[in-house]
Order: C-alpha cells, then structure tokens, then sequence
C-alpha cells in the first residue's frame, strides 16, 4: 500500500489509507446491506457483483445516462472526504455507486465512461487489488495497487485517461463506494 511520500505507480493515482474507522466502516457496509442492490448487467451478461447507483446511472445494455435518486444524506460525510481528498467540492461529486463483492467477484479490464472525470473509491470490507495495464508497442505496461479496507483512492489525469483499470477477483466479501464527477462531455 502506498504512504503520502511513495510515488504512484501510476501518475494521476492517488491513494491513503484510513480515511474512515472502522466503526465507520462497519455502518456503510450495513447501509449499503440496506439498499436495494441488483446484479450488474453489461449487455447480456449479468455480473457476480451487486450494484445501485445514485446520482446518474448508466445503462450498459443500451448505452443511456440519465438522472437516477439524489444521494442519500447517509453518504453526504463520506462524499465530502472523498471529495477533499481528491481536491474537489462535494458537489462536484454528483454519481455514487455502491458495489457488493461476493466470492470470487472482480471487475473486469476497462475505463470508467467518458461522462464521468475524477473517480474516488472508498474500499470496505476486505483488501482487494486494483490492476492498472496500457497498451504500449511491445504489449501492455502494467501495474497493481493494493487496496486495504477502510482506504480510498482517486484516478485523474493519466491514470484515469491513459490506463485501464481493473479489481482482481477476491476470496472475502468487499464493499465499495465509488463517487465520480461530470466530465465537460457530460455537461455539454
């Protein structure tokens, strides 16, 4: 895991643990166990992990972003240290998205969609690992980051643009919030 004086190992990743308790921690895992997750569709296939999403939502089957529920207020003081961290207001957070992961659950190799710009996670539960790669002439260029709980993470800039990303599949049960904003596409 990276300490505020290691270098990323990709530039525009950004990463600090503890950025909430574990009491705290513990109280966003039993509220996202509240909320009504579904399984993640992308076009016909349905995903191991379950999803809800505030703010906007996406669809993968027909590519519309539309206005989806406001946030609630349970996530107004995580949203505005994820915001802080990543240098933005809160409201420039306007999209969160709650993620369960089961045994075995991953994300596969992609970037989030070009509406948004900044991404900031919050990682809950169990450690996972955030897989970084790029195509280069001789193949891809890789990298990993390691996600502890309770540890958030903001991709911007050419870890957000330049490079996919992706979650290894894990062995524990893991929770995540990820709050994006709007990219100038978006609001345009």
């Amino acid at each position: 895991m990276l300490d505020l004086f290691d270098t990323p190992p990709v530039p525009g990743l950004s990463m600090r643990e503890d950025v909430i308790t574990a009491a705290e921690e513990a109280a966003l895992i039993a509220r996202i166990g509240n909320t009504s997750l579904s399984p993640f569709r992308f076009q016909q296939w349905t995903g191991k992990r379950l999803t809800h999403s505030y703010g906007w939502s996406y669809d993968f089957a027909t590519g519309a972003f539309a206005p989806t529920e406001p946030m609630p207020d349970w996530l107004d003081e995580v949203k505005a240290r994820a915001a802080s961290f990543a240098g933005l207001a809160p409201d420039d957070l306007v999209q969160a998205l709650l993620i369960r992961y089961d045994p075995g659950a991953g994300i596969g190799w992609h970037k989030d969609r070009p509406v948004f710009e900044h991404v900031v996670g919050i990682s809950l539960g169990h450690a996972a690992t955030l897989r970084l790669r790029r195509r280069g002439a001789k193949g891809f260029e890789r990298a990993k980051a390691d996600l502890a709980p309770r540890s958030i993470y903001h991709l911007e800039g050419e870890a957000r643009h330049a490079w996919e990303h992706s979650i290894a599949p894990i062995e524990l049960p893991r929770w995540s919030i990820t709050f994006r904003s709007l990219s100038s596409k978006a609001k345009a």
